[in-house]
């Protein structure tokens, strides 16, 4: 039973431009829900029926407060600086994860907005450290000042703030309730981060060697399920379900743990088999071309 059929519900979604805020918004308007995407950037992919798309940073508080008029319930997904050149940019990456998740707790409490969840990742609680069939209860907080990246620090400092936010008062009575979901890496179908840049090191060659311990074993999530983590979580912070996630956290993967060069490899195999073959037709190309030269050649000398 979809939670989100039984009433109808006016969302935002922040980072709704990006392919897992896409994919939410997407299926937020499936269950009959008012969806408005928030974003810097539209979508690649096309708006359905009953999704708005607002062009705006998360870092203009008077942008996203006009957005979540009539809104009962934000999904704030936006974040900066996981990957790439957007890691050099530390003051960006401050002011969107931190000020960015300030404005948007404060723009729900002024709008009234009860629910809230906040997409964190599981780089809060790790630090390169192996971790062992971890859990909410067990797992503390990795050091803010040790993390080594100034993302990580940010998302923990972030969703710190969303976790103290919960069970404060809204601007016109009731009370703001939070919780906070910890995916690690997102794949599925036309995933634009994650796979598409571990393809293209692959076909420079920079995944030709094994480093760190070659028998770790790591979790991903499929985005479709960390689509229905989130309709449970928001599901779960209303009166007909008490409120259970109320200030809670969750780790959201798919269950199973895989050794990264292993759940590669069918990804490694398919690609130096597409080079292969591209070399193999160069190569048969080229000789073509060079007997076709000779033979002409050799008609002109005669």
């Amino acid at each position: 039973l979809d939670p989100l059929k039984s009433k109808r519900s006016d969302t935002v979604v922040t980072g709704g431009g990006g392919y897992f805020g896409y994919k939410l918004g997407c299926a937020l308007a499936n269950s009959g829900a008012s969806v408005v995407l928030y974003d810097t950037n539209k979508p690649i992919w096309e708006i359905p029926s009953g999704v708005v798309c607002i062009q705006a940073d998360v870092r203009d508080y008077d942008a996203i407060f006009a957005a979540c008029e009539g809104a009962d319930c934000v999904f704030h997904v936006a974040s900066y600086g996981m990957s790439g050149r957007e890691q050099l940019h530390r003051k960006e990456i401050e002011t969107v994860n931190i000020d960015g998740t300030k404005f948007i707790i404060d723009a729900c409490k002024q709008r009234n907005i009860p629910r809230l969840i906040y997409t964190s990742t599981v780089n809060v609680v790790f630090g390169g450290l192996s971790i062992e069939d971890g859990d909410e209860e067990t797992v503390p907080y990795f050091p803010i000042e040790k993390h080594v990246d100034h993302y990580s620090r940010t998302k923990s400092i972030a969703e710190q703030m969303v976790l103290a936010a919960n069970g404060t008062p809204l601007a016109g009575g009731g009370i703001f309730y939070t919780c906070v979901l910890r995916p690690p890496g997102i794949y599925g179908p036309e995933e634009q981060r994650h796979l598409p840049r571990l393809a293209k090191n692959i076909e420079r060659g920079l995944l030709s060697f094994k480093f760190g311990d070659p028998s770790a074993k790591m979790n991903w999530v499929h985005v479709e399920n960390l689509v229905q983590a989130q309709i449970l979580a928001a599901d779960a912070l209303t009166p007909e379900k008490n409120y259970i996630a109320s200030g809670q956290v969750y780790f959201i993967n798919d269950g199973e743990k895989f050794n990264l060069f292993e759940w590669l490899t069918p990804l490694v195999r398919t690609i130096y088999t597409l080079i292969l073959n591209t070399l193999i037709s160069l190569m048969v190309y080229n000789y073509s071309f060079c007997v076709h030269a000779r033979y002409l050649v050799c008609l002109l000398w005669v």
